[in-house]
């Protein structure tokens, strides 16, 4: 089959790699009829690339039609049509049953002390071959893929693996309410869909970016955007008398800008041999704490941040007098994807299309493209903020 893979850092090609099959009685193989290009496969791209090898299989955002099933599968059907989320999970253990799906106790990488194992996303997740493939062999299929109807096109189903469930997440964390002003810093995928839920449940957003195409972009939505490089502070007391927002979420993460001592020592480290980068980058690795520092800046006192935007920095110097002066509350994570799964489900099978998931992609491409499309996204060039892949 043909697949991206990771061939160094800023360096990914379409190859031909052996076929997925069925290795556990809970598998199911799906051919992949959409996979999307996430803003954290950048992080792949750019800087986590001491946990990656030459060939590795990227991509956790697929759906498609299932092919073959393992033999303890009984709710999925060879041409049943599913959405598989990021991450792997049982659905029997103590996490999964609090609705945890992040940390399963079953697919937990303890050789590095992570969570569960996830599609696509370097040995600290448990190297599992991802989906910007023709095909994807699925593990605990008999918990994790979401059965969907046919009909529909598959950007209607496709955002439930990773990017609605993850916005979804963001913003019941930050604890608005109809009303409330929420500050969304990075208007990406994540940041925009976060806009679109919030702007649904009657919350005010103020949304912050850099990048003319988004600002504009999410202003046609209803949000009241900001550049980056204005007074940040001062344009959102203006706009809460004076108070900060009552949340903030950060959808930028551990590559933001403005952080230059943090991004140097980031791309030191991803140039360094594996044997020295990896000790180095689960000891000692700082993030770009820009966003974070931002965030904590805007909220107001008792406000929540939310934290949407992967961190991984092992040294992070964080500003806990501001922090603990101001009693905020930081939640953060990645999205236990079935976790919201019944309160998305009625929006995203809403012919009316509340979230406006049909064109939330600003760009489909065919998978032999994906060199070129990681390149443009990486850049922020053609307007790039979704692309979905079809294999």
């Amino acid at each position: 089959m043909r697949a991206v893979t990771w061939q160094g850092k800023r360096d990914v090609r379409v190859e031909d790699v052996p076929d997925p099959t069925i290795q556990e009685p809970t598998d199911v193989i799906i051919e992949v009829t959409s996979s999307g290009l996430c803003g954290s496969d950048l992080h792949l791209y750019e800087t986590l690339g001491a946990f990656l090898h030459p060939g590795d299989v990227l991509g956790h955002e697929p759906m498609g039609r299932v092919v073959a099933t393992g033999s303890a599968i009984t709710d999925l059907r060879v041409g049943d049509r599913v959405v598989v989320p990021f991450q792997i999970a049982c659905g029997r253990c103590w996490m999964c049953q609090h609705d945890l799906q992040t940390q399963c106790e079953t697919t937990q990488v303890r050789e590095h002390g992570m969570g569960a194992a996830l599609f696509g996303y370097t040995d600290l997740y448990g190297s599992v071959p991802g989906g910007q493939a023709e095909l994807l062999r699925v593990p605990h299929a008999d918990y994790g893929p979401i059965k969907v109807e046919d009909g529909p096109d598959d950007d209607r189903f496709l955002f439930l693996s990773d990017v609605l469930p993850t916005a979804w997440q963001g913003v019941r964390y930050a604890g608005v309410v109809p009303g409330d002003v929420l500050v969304v810093l990075g208007l990406g995928p994540i940041g925009e869909m976060a806009a679109r839920v919030a702007l649904q449940q009657g919350v005010r957003v103020i949304g912050v970016d850099r990048v003319p195409a988004r600002l504009e972009r999410s202003r046609t939505l209803g949000v009241d955007v900001l550049e980056l490089g204005s007074d940040l502070v001062e344009e959102v007391l203006s706009r809460t008398d004076g108070r900060g927002a009552d949340a903030v979420l950060d959808a930028v993460g551990m590559e933001a800008h403005g952080s230059p001592v943090a991004e140097v020592a980031q791309k030191v480290a991803s140039r360094l041999p594996d044997a020295l980068a990896r000790p180095l980058m689960t000891s000692a690795s700082t993030d770009r704490l820009e966003a974070l520092k931002t965030a904590v800046a805007l909220v107001r006192r008792g406000g929540t941040v939310s934290l949407s935007g992967v961190y991984a920095g092992a040294a992070d110097p964080l500003p806990m007098q501001t922090i603990f002066d101001k009693q905020l509350t930081l939640k953060m994570g990645q999205a236990n994807v079935r976790r919201w799964l019944e309160e998305m489900l009625p929006l995203v099978q809403d012919p009316s299309d509340p979230l406006g998931l049909e064109t939330f992609a600003t760009h489909h491409r065919p998978l032999e493209e994906a060199p070129a499309a990681y390149a443009a996204f990486q850049a922020k060039d053609d307007d790039m903020i979704k692309t979905v892949f079809r294999p």
